[in-house]
């Protein structure tokens, strides 16, 4: 029974493999906004601390010292002293609050932020966050958060020892928590261009790309400067403002194909194979073997021989079972050039699992056989 859930398993591992192979006859074309952004319209990250009240005794423990020192400060704040140094911090937790601001993202309008714990609070679930001033890197006040948690978990602990966890509650989110107060400076189209930024830096994408917009607006107006920036001209008819955004949206629609990297990136952890579709494979045999390894122990008892006083001993005796199936008689043998597609029919002819082909892609690579970069996380 063992062995045949062990089958299937491993032919279940195969079949994710090949799924995960991409149609190789043909690249479609994809949107210019799908792999380009414009240059200058960057978001700034904030970051506030504060605290979350509220807790259900899930709250930072009386070793976290700063959420102690904060609650005092807090309360000085509203006209109250405290200098009990043994306050019981357990319904509150000290937290970090980050959040990313678009230039688009006008004053009055609203963000969401996520709430992390810092001291050792065990659970955020049904907290709210105070009022928290959210800054850049330049020290200014770009909005101001606050509002009730939602974790989208559980986490409960009995004083029996008993727990039960769902999800991650030592983190949270506050939907259209932060307030913005400051707006984020930007300039569009100054100096009659505008710069698009390849998300995958590539010398001929970057070409591609220009020839898209020249085609699209019937005018050489692109120029690629490198392998990830295309300056695009604007044309007199669109120098006004009002006329600018009909521009960009024309610009992002515009269709290209993409080159791809020859690469193979291989998971060991999870057995997951991702092979692009350039990648060609030079002549090359190929022989799997399928080897099983069986170890079993059984108990072995020792009785003493009739009136030696001896004892009985109990001892663990051990088998080890090598076997190979009839996968290791055959080969396989790609002409060149190969693509993948005629490796993964190969493959499967084999019946070999996902293992079985991070370790062929590693041996072809090593033999020189495979013509891709091959990238193992």
């Amino acid at each position: 029974m063992k062995q045949s859930k062990l089958r299937i398993l491993r032919r279940c591992e195969f079949w994710v493999c090949l799924l995960l192979l991409p149609d190789f006859a043909a690249t479609g074309a994809v949107r210019v906004k799908d792999i380009a952004e414009i240059r200058g319209l960057d978001k700034v990250q904030l970051v506030g601390y504060s605290l979350v009240v509220g807790l259900d005794g899930t709250g930072d423990g009386r070793r976290s010292l700063f959420t102690q020192q904060s609650i005092r400060n807090l309360l000085y704040r509203f006209g109250l002293s405290v200098t009990d140094e043994r306050m019981n911090t357990r319904n509150v937790a000290a937290v970090m609050v980050t959040s990313m601001l678009s230039p688009f993202d006008k004053k009055g309008g609203t963000v969401d932020v996520v709430v992390s714990s810092m001291g050792d609070a065990t659970s955020l679930e049904g907290g709210t966050l105070l009022l928290t001033p959210l800054m850049g890197k330049d020290n200014q006040v770009y909005a101001h958060a606050q509002g009730t948690i939602s974790v989208g978990g559980v986490n409960i602990e009995t004083t029996g020892g008993e727990r039960f966890r769902k999800n991650y509650t030592m983190v949270g989110r506050v939907p259209g928590g932060a307030l913005v107060d400051r707006e984020i400076p930007f300039s569009l189209g100054d100096g009659g261009s505008i710069d698009l930024l390849l998300k995958e830096p590539d010398f001929t994408t970057a070409f591609r790309v220009a020839q898209a917009v020249d085609s699209l607006f019937g005018d050489a107006i692109a120029a690629p400067m490198d392998a990830s920036t295309i300056s695009v001209t604007i044309p007199t008819q669109y120098s006004d403002p009002r006329n600018l955004v009909r521009m960009i949206a024309q610009l992002e629609s515009a269709e290209v194909i993409p080159d791809q990297i020859a690469r193979v990136v291989i998971n060991e952890r999870t057995g997951t194979v991702v092979v692009g579709g350039n990648v060609r494979l030079s002549e090359a045999a190929i022989s799997q073997g399928d080897l099983t390894v069986r170890i079993s122990s059984m108990p072995v008892i020792s009785q003493p021989q009739p009136f030696s006083q001896g004892e009985t001993v109990v001892t663990t005796q051990t088998m080890t079972e090598v076997t190979e199936g009839e996968a290791g008689n055959t080969v396989m043998v790609l002409n060149e050039p190969a693509s993948v597609n005629e490796l993964a029919q190969g493959l499967n002819a084999l019946k070999v699992s996902a293992r079985d082909i991070i370790s062929i892609f590693q041996a072809l690579k090593q033999a020189g056989a495979l013509q891709a970069e091959l990238v193992i996380m």
